[in-house]
């Protein structure tokens, strides 16, 4: 059965059960499990061994593998410093000082995109920092919960899947061919991850402009009369900040973290040995870099604390529970992804594709990536998980356009994935960062969704049409620069075009 059609098999299955049941981990697992019948041949006792030892495809081989343990490794420590960081009182504290220096109802709204933006680590740090700093604040100048819910979830998994330096840059790298550098690839595929970059346009131009449409509008109208809320909720409480700790307490942790990943990622590409930035960034070992990068911060972080009284020391190592348990969820996709791509390898996927596309495609090889886009959005809509769907559609889709030959398709195809993945989930009422958005805003969970999906779904459609015009682009002029301005320039005109509407309606 190897690199025929059987080989798409587990990954078939994996991804119509996410759809029918909504259900990720038992969906995936049961494509692993379908995957090592297909190699064993039926044998039962030979299923197992290819699910959990099969060489470079089973579980055990997959957790075993060191660079895969060090993105586990760098997940852990990132959490346990969210959960010193919440236990410190460094996010109140920096919400204080935002209330007293930031004073209009647009400054605030865009202190929220900026402080989203700059914690782009990993989008659970970003939930649960954002909306516990700003909540206060914006409560303050009348924001309604649903805006801010929106904010926080537009600046979570849409800003990290641009961020070099993270979890989802980490991820990515993982899922990308042996043979090939992964963060070099994710650098390569920003500038093409239009959901993203038109994500926090579209934030900006609506901020700046005070206007807002769909649910969201009746919301805001709302909160400018004193009701946050609009629809009540269980998630609703209102805050009192408190904690003895100080703006510090917050700052110095993830200036430390990202300043460690830089240089970590820096050394493991050889810079401190001659390497230029460039080189080193491009032969880095993500890996080596984000496990180094995050252990300085943590003991930096512990020890910072610690001296300063901010929390004890039994209070800092009550810490490292509660961190490693808010990242189980998203170690457990990444292993269970892990397996299922060792399992559609090692039957031959990637050349079956690869194969396949190349002698049936022809000339609409120019709308694949607009198609992956929007298989990449319904796959994470119904799954509700990003990091699943695009450890499934990478693999398959750089077996379409192996990055060897050269083709510029290959990079838009792969930021396509990423970018189609970031929809689904931004518009998924079981995604965890929308969840997690709603709770860190203390907004009514569907109300968080009702408003937000219309914004998604503009987003989506001028980023559809920009993966046309960007493929279409790159047979006469390849570069990234054109495409990405058009784009721009469609999202500003759309967002213009129904500002105007809007108020010629009212009037």
């Amino acid at each position: 059965m190897y690199a025929t059609a059987w080989a798409l098999l587990p990954a078939g299955i994996a991804i119509l059960l996410a759809l029918l049941t909504k259900e990720v981990y038992s969906s995936l697992f049961i494509g692993i499990i379908v995957g090592g019948a297909l190699y064993a041949g039926g044998s039962f006792v030979g299923t197992l061994n290819h699910v959990f030892f099969g060489e470079e495809a089973g579980l055990v081989p997959q957790l075993s593998n060191p660079y895969n343990v060090g993105i586990l490794i760098f997940l852990v420590f990132l959490g346990i410093i969210v959960a010193l960081m919440n236990k410190a009182g460094g996010s109140a504290a920096f919400g204080r000082w935002v209330s007293a220096h930031v004073k209009s109802r647009i400054g605030v709204q865009l202190m929220t995109i900026l402080l989203g933006c700059l914690i782009f680590i990993d989008d659970y740090f970003n939930c649960l920092t954002v909306g516990s700093v700003m909540r206060p604040v914006t409560d303050q100048k009348k924001v309604s919960r649903a805006k801010l819910a929106y904010l926080i979830d537009a600046t979570a998994a849409p800003v990290c899947i641009i961020a070099p330096i993270s979890s989802w840059a980490a991820a990515v790298a993982s899922y990308s061919p042996k043979d090939t550098n992964g963060i070099f690839l994710f650098i390569q595929a920003i500038p093409y991850n239009y959901y993203a970059l038109l994500t926090i346009v579209m934030m900006i131009v609506i901020t700046l402009l005070k206007f807002d449409f769909g649910p969201m509008k009746k919301h805001e109208a709302n909160a400018a009369k004193g009701d946050l809320f609009t629809v009540s909720g269980p998630e609703q409480k209102d805050d009192v900040i408190t904690g003895k700790g100080k703006v510090i307490d917050l700052v110095l942790p993830i200036i430390i973290l990202i300043a460690g990943c830089v240089v970590g990622m820096l050394y493991s590409g050889g810079f401190f040995e001659g390497n230029s930035v460039i080189d080193a960034f491009a032969e880095s070992d993500a890996s080596v870099g984000l496990v180094l990068g995050s252990f300085f911060a943590l003991a930096v972080t512990l020890l910072f604390y610690i001296i300063r009284g901010v929390l004890k020391f039994r209070e800092c190592m009550d810490c490292i529970v509660e961190g490693f348990k808010a990242m189980v969820p998203a170690i457990t996709i990444l292993a269970l992804a892990w397996t299922l791509k060792g399992m559609t390898g090692s039957l031959g996927a990637a050349e079956f594709v690869e194969s396949f596309v190349k002698s049936f495609a022809g000339r609409l090889d120019v709308f694949l990536p607009m198609i992956i886009f929007l298989v990449a959005v319904g796959m994470s809509f119904a799954t509700g998980t990003s990091w699943g769907t695009f450890g499934i559609l990478i693999p398959i889709t750089l077996g379409i356009f192996p990055l060897q030959d050269g083709n510029p398709l290959a990079i838009i195809c792969v930021s396509a994935c990423m970018a189609g993945a970031v929809c689904g989930d931004h518009c998924s009422p079981i995604s965890d960062t929308t969840i997690m958005s709603s709770a860190g805003a203390q907004c009514n969970h569907m109300a968080h969704v009702s408003t937000q999906i219309p914004y998604a779904l503009l987003v989506a459609g001028v980023s559809t049409a920009a993966y046309l015009i960007a493929s279409l682009l790159q047979t006469a002029m390849p570069g990234f620069i054109l495409p990405l301005v058009i784009a721009i320039a469609l999202m500003v005109a759309v967002l213009l075009l129904i500002h105007v509407f809007s108020g010629k309606k009212e009037a």
